[in-house]
């Protein structure tokens, strides 16, 4: 199994990174999924969805594992065969930005964790974007 790790820095205060990571309607705007049904509680099943590429269906299935605002949230992610966890852990830097990690864990293949590693750089881009604008 393959993990995949990747650090961001983000100039807002970690309260609004949370929101940023948690909120239904501003996750839309930053992930490439423009409907979800995510909730940070425990237990919650969601999915993430988008129009369907080549023989993917565009839908990936989660279910919230562990929430602790504002510090760290982990969900799975289970798309085409595969099932990994994804879990994001913010930490508020004394400049005022917050460094958030995120960890994709239980990937099989190295297509599987490229498409990972290329996807969240780029929607990581666009949750700047989103931030710059909360």
């Amino acid at each position: 199994m393959k993990s995949l790790s990747l650090d961001f820095h983000f100039k807002s205060p970690i309260e609004k990174v949370w929101f940023a990571l948690t909120d239904s309607n501003t996750l839309s705007k930053w992930m490439m999924f423009k409907e979800n049904h995510f909730k940070p509680v425990v237990g919650h099943k969601f999915q993430f969805r988008m129009d369907p590429v080549g023989e993917w269906n565009g839908i990936v299935e989660g279910e919230v594992l562990e929430v602790d605002e504002p510090y760290r949230l982990s969900y799975t992610w289970v798309s085409l065969g595969e099932s990994n966890t994804v879990t994001w852990t913010l930490q508020q830097d004394e400049d005022g930005t917050t460094h958030v990690h995120l960890e994709q864990t239980g990937i099989r293949s190295e297509q599987a964790l490229n498409g990972a590693k290329y996807g969240w750089q780029g929607m990581a881009k666009q949750l700047e974007n989103v931030l710059a604008d909360l």
